[in-house]
């Protein structure tokens, strides 16, 4: 076997359009995971447990179940009862939710770590109940959790592959495609797993120095 340069320069074009594709899907999916975790946090701590208790019963179904499982649903299951999207918009979704869930358990432990003299002040102060988890609890709570949140995002990034299972050409993708046709395995998959590397790894290391900033 020799490493041959000339399929590394070949699949170039290709592993860009894959990596475009990858932070599209991972920046879309942060967003979702992100603002549907904080929702279904939310609404675990309000006081009826009509709502509570289904959204509690969703969202551990929802994390114990595999992605990939959740994945063929959305995209196989749905469209016999009418519901159709296409493959990328359903890839981004099912990441986003699935996410959501552990995301929603970052949140809770924010919220949770502020201090009970601070919910004291806001009603001391007679503060309406939204401004006071809009001023007061969400700053103090989401300042906690950002590493957490990051690293999550780092999980997400190594989940994208998944998405190429439904046709989404995404980095993966991409290699396995341009490998079927070519019979040029090991350059555009080594390729792939430096990409990984060289995202992954500078990433990490920012969410470290950003935990101890915000700690100390």
């Amino acid at each position: 076997m020799t490493w041959d340069w000339g399929a590394v320069a070949d699949f170039m074009p290709h592993f860009w359009d894959g990596l475009l594709l990858t932070l599209r899907i991972l920046a879309l999916g942060s967003l979702i995971s992100f603002a549907l975790g904080l929702v279904w946090a939310l609404l675990m701590r309000t006081p009826t447990r009509w709502v509570r208790w289904p959204v509690g019963v969703v969202t551990e179904f929802i994390r114990n179940t595999p992605l990939l499982v959740q994945l063929f649903f959305l995209f196989y299951v749905l469209p016999e009862w009418g519901v159709t999207a296409s493959a990328l918009t359903t890839g981004v979704f099912a990441i986003g939710l699935h996410y959501s869930t552990y995301t929603m358990q970052v949140y809770r432990a924010g919220i949770e770590a502020v201090p009970a003299g601070q919910w004291e002040a806001a009603t001391a102060l007679n503060l309406p109940v939204a401004r006071t988890w809009r001023v007061v609890i969400l700053p103090q709570a989401i300042r906690r959790v950002v590493p957490a949140l990051g690293n999550y995002v780092i999980a997400m990034l190594k989940d994208t592959p998944i998405l190429m299972t439904i046709t989404v050409m995404e980095m993966l993708g991409e290699a396995r495609l341009f490998a079927q046709e070519n019979f040029q395995f090991t350059e555009p998959l080594t390729v792939i797993g430096v990409a990984f590397i060289l995202i992954a790894y500078p990433a990490s290391l920012l969410v470290r120095a950003l935990e101890r900033r915000l700690v100390s």
